[in-house]
C-alpha cells in the first residue's frame, strides 16, 4: 500500500515525479506514481482519489495546474503541488497553485522541487513513523556533514 501518491497532470510531467519517487524510495517510503489530468480525465482522477488509501498526496502539474487543487478539493489528506517550468518560467503554475480559495489548501514547494515535495511528504508523514523520523534525521546530518567536509 503507497503511503505517498505521486500524481502527474501528464506524461509529460513523469520526469520531474520521477525525482519525487527516487527521494522518497531512499527513505523508505511506499509510493506510486500515477498520470490522471484534471482536465482531461476528472472522473478517472476522482476515482483514483477516492480508492487511494495514500496518505499524502503529490501533485505535478504546468501550465493551469489545476491538478493539486482538483485533489485538495476531493480529500482531506495534506495535498504538496510540484509547479512544472513549462511557460512564463512556471510563474502561471506556481501562482496558481498558491492561491488556492480558502478552505483548500495546498502546500506549494518551489518550480520543479520534486525533492522537496517528496520530503515535506515524508515529514508529514514522520510524525507518526520514528523509524521514518529517524531517517529523514539521519540525511539532514549527513548532508550537514559534507557540506562542513566540503
Amino acid at each position: 500500500m503507497p503511503r505517498v501518491a505521486i500524481v502527474l497532470g501528464s506524461e509529460s510531467d513523469r520526469p520531474t515525479g520521477e525525482e519525487a519517487e527516487k527521494t522518497l524510495k531512499e527513505l523508505g517510503v511506499d509510493c506510486e506514481v500515477r498520470v490522471h489530468s484534471a482536465h482531461r480525465d476528472p472522473e478517472g482522477l476522482q476515482a483514483y482519489i477516492a480508492g487511494s488509501d495514500a496518505k499524502v498526496f503529490i501533485a505535478v502539474a504546468g501550465l493551469s495546474a489545476a491538478l493539486p487543487g482538483f485533489i485538495a478539493s476531493r480529500t482531506i489528506r495534506p495535498v504538496i503541488g510540484v509547479p512544472r517550468d513549462v511557460r512564463l518560467g512556471g510563474l502561471d503554475a506556481l501562482l496558481a497553485m498558491v492561491q488556492m480559495p480558502p478552505g483548500v489548501p495546498v502546500a506549494t514547494v518551489g518550480i520543479e522541487n520534486a525533492r522537496n515535495a517528496a520530503l515535506l511528504a515524508a515529514e508529514i508523514l514522520a510524525v507518526a513513523d520514528m523509524g521514518l523520523a529517524n531517517r529523514l534525521d539521519a540525511r539532514r546530518a549527513s548532508r550537514r556533514a559534507h557540506r562542513e567536509a566540503s
